[in-house]
């Protein structure tokens, strides 16, 4: 039976996005102070500096619009299953992304809470293969098995499970 995510994710990504925003907020006044001191000496006018304004305003207003799209999107299209063999996961809002983890190729499995999710009361679980280290982009650690955000308690389960399935015993099934 497919199994979705903690309703929690959708706030860890929209925290997410104010970071994004506070650098893009930096970046954009480190770059507007120094126009609005120079149009101000040249012109003694800003209605320049008041249109690159109003131009941030709704390119945030916009940006937010859209990652709130995204995260509702991304949070209806992430699934993951637990079969005999293997954990399978199907994710995806543009590209959609099908993987198949044999339990006979996972070494470890490791349980994350950061302090956003510790708050919204779920658990990111990493399940580390056989010769899987490195991300998709070169760079980096990565975990070929990877569920964002479940149940604190489920965590746990899914960690005994793959581990029982991993050493052989018999399990209890999820």
């Amino acid at each position: 039976m497919k199994k979705q995510l903690h309703e929690g994710v959708k706030w860890f990504w929209r925290v997410q996005l104010i970071w994004a925003l506070v650098i893009f907020s930096v970046c954009f006044a480190s770059f507007l102070i120094p126009l609005s001191i120079e149009s101000n000496i040249e012109s003694g006018s800003n209605s320049f500096f008041k249109g690159l304004v109003y131009l941030g305003f709704i390119f945030v207003i916009l940006f937010v619009i859209i990652w709130e799209i995204w995260v509702r999107m991304a949070y209806a299209r992430w699934f993951y299953e637990f079969t005999d063999t293997n954990l399978r996961q199907e994710r995806g809002v543009i590209w959609k992304t099908y993987s198949n983890v044999p339990y006979e190729r996972i070494q470890n499995v490791d349980i994350r809470r950061g302090i956003v999710a510790r708050i919204m009361g779920f658990s990111s679980v990493y399940i580390q293969t056989a010769g899987y280290s490195v991300g998709a982009n070169g760079k980096g650690v990565s975990s070929e098995g990877y569920i964002p955000a479940v149940e604190i308690q489920e965590a746990e389960k899914i960690r005994d499970f793959i581990m029982h399935k991993v050493s052989g015993k018999k399990s209890k099934g999820l």
